[in-house]
């Protein structure tokens, strides 16, 4: 027996009447595939809160995280990459950067910039993902040298965050000569007594892990972070073996004593300044 019966099966919703849901309200965790407003995402500094995923952000993100009240200032902001091999693959090397700026809404990928950090004066260095994988190009390289140099005559901190697939290829030997110049000014760095702090977020690979990121007077990352030089698939086809569980994950690399501890995000800023309060601002800073 038949309870309902809809009087007109032809009553459909018109294309037009459908309501549809603005992109950006709404964040899947990609691990534990949860669903929260992206609202209350940024509200637990981009972290799951079921599963402990730090999602990967920007130096946006992160200076506002760091700096007092969010307010530093940056270092040269408008520095952009040239075309020194005239480079092109599937686009020319020129119009990918230009397109990625306006995309990415940032010059390059890194931004640099000094400010206070729990009322201690810092300077930081911060790689963007989304501005071509965060590859290190000349201008990544010499805007890091130039944060470290003000870092030299100010006599303040210095603190990388990394997160970058290596190299830029469309720059070739000019991108490898970053890590040499990079490394060389952290080598001056440390011979004023200054500290340097390195943090390696999700993923540190490549030239950055065989340079600056891993020169750290301590070396720190977030949870479940990508660290290494290859990547897992290509160290598999190498050796021919299966690799252990969690292999080049933060937890994984610090058990191997590459990183002095794992900290979460949301005590990032507290372990920062507790760390430099014990070994450089207590010394009549």
């Amino acid at each position: 027996m038949v309870w309902f019966k809809r009087k007109d099966r032809k009553v459909v919703t018109e294309t037009k009447d459908k309501k549809e849901i603005p992109e950006g309200l709404w964040y899947k965790c990609p691990k534990c595939k949860i669903v929260v407003t992206s609202e209350e995402h940024k509200s637990t500094l981009w972290v799951c809160q079921k599963c402990n995923h730090h999602e990967r952000i920007n130096s946006n993100e992160y200076f506002e995280l760091l700096f007092d009240e969010g307010l530093y200032t940056e270092l040269d902001a408008n520095m952009t990459s040239g075309d020194p091999l005239e480079f092109e693959d599937t686009k020319k090397y020129v119009d990918r950067i230009e397109a990625t700026q306006n995309k990415a809404g940032y010059k390059d990928a890194v931004t640099t910039g000094y400010g206070k950090l729990d009322g201690k004066d810092i300077s930081i260095a911060c790689m963007n993902f989304n501005f071509i994988g965060g590859s290190m190009g000349s201008v990544v390289g010499e805007k890091i040298a130039r944060a470290i140099k003000y870092a030299i005559d100010h006599e303040v901190p210095f603190m990388m965050i990394s997160k970058s697939g290596g190299a830029r290829m469309m720059e070739a030997a000019f991108s490898l000569m970053q890590m040499a110049k990079t490394s060389a000014r952290l080598s001056q760095l440390s011979k004023k007594g200054i500290p340097y702090i390195s943090m390696l977020t999700d993923p540190t690979t490549g030239g950055i892990t065989a340079s600056f990121a891993m020169l750290g007077d301590i070396n720190i990352a977030e949870p479940g972070a990508l660290i290494g030089f290859a990547g897992p698939r290509v160290v598999k086809e190498t050796i021919g073996k299966d690799l252990p569980e969690g292999f080049q994950t933060s937890e994984f690399v610090k058990e191997h004593g590459f990183l002095d501890f794992i900290v979460e995000r949301k005590n990032l800023k507290s372990k920062v300044s507790q760390f430099l309060r014990m070994t450089y601002y207590n010394q009549s800073k």
